[in-house]
């Protein structure tokens, strides 16, 4: 009973600190985006939104490669010492938690901001075009830009994934060795490690 009281109340700490990371970060990358967006010409608004596209597409393969990979191979790297092996073990150990930062946060803030960097896109366009708000012009901009971003989004998340499950080893060693060199040149921690 006490044990089970103990991983509902972590498992509540994680759930508001994850909430307060995903709101801080939202406003973030919400303002740096729209702040972007609003001085640019429409093209490279487009590739913007591509760009937010991919980071969630990417945080989601980290996501699922760290749900799918197993500790073994690293246990071997990490005898021989080889840089970020420790790093890898600590991530599959923290499938969860990792996975729901990639997945949830980051993944999740990527659809939100891309929908309203899209809103901003189609209103440029649509005033390049000289239509104003409302126009059938600009309702069908914003009908292709959506469908543009839902089948990059839908279809690179599905490529991601295949590639998250059958490629899992290398792709969390990649971040293993990344997440290493961060914390060896710019002493970021970005994993605890326990003791």
């Amino acid at each position: 009973m006490a044990k089970s009281r103990l991983q509902m109340n972590k498992s509540i700490r994680f759930s508001v600190s994850i909430a307060v990371i995903t709101f801080v970060l939202a406003a973030i990358f919400s303002v740096v985006s729209s702040s972007i967006l609003s001085g640019v010409m429409w093209v490279t608004g487009f590739f913007i939104v591509l760009i937010i596209v991919f980071i969630g597409v990417f945080f989601d393969m980290l996501g699922v490669a760290a749900t799918a990979a197993k500790e073994t191979p690293f246990h071997a790297m990490a005898a021989e010492r080889v840089f970020g092996a420790k790093e890898a073990i600590l991530i599959v150990r923290n499938a969860d938690r990792f996975a729901s930062f990639c997945n949830d946060v980051i993944g999740d803030i990527s659809g939100v901001i891309s929908g309203t960097a899209s809103t901003l896109v189609v209103i440029q366009l649509a005033s390049v075009l000289g239509h104003g708000e409302g126009t059938t012009v600009q309702i069908m901009i914003a009908v292709m830009m959506t469908s543009i971003v839902a089948a990059f989004t839908v279809g690179g998340k599905a490529m991601g994934k295949f590639l998250g499950i059958h490629h899992s080893t290398s792709i969390i060693f990649f971040v293993g060795k990344f997440i290493a060199f961060l914390d060896k040149k710019f002493k970021i921690k970005l994993l605890k490690k326990k003791k």
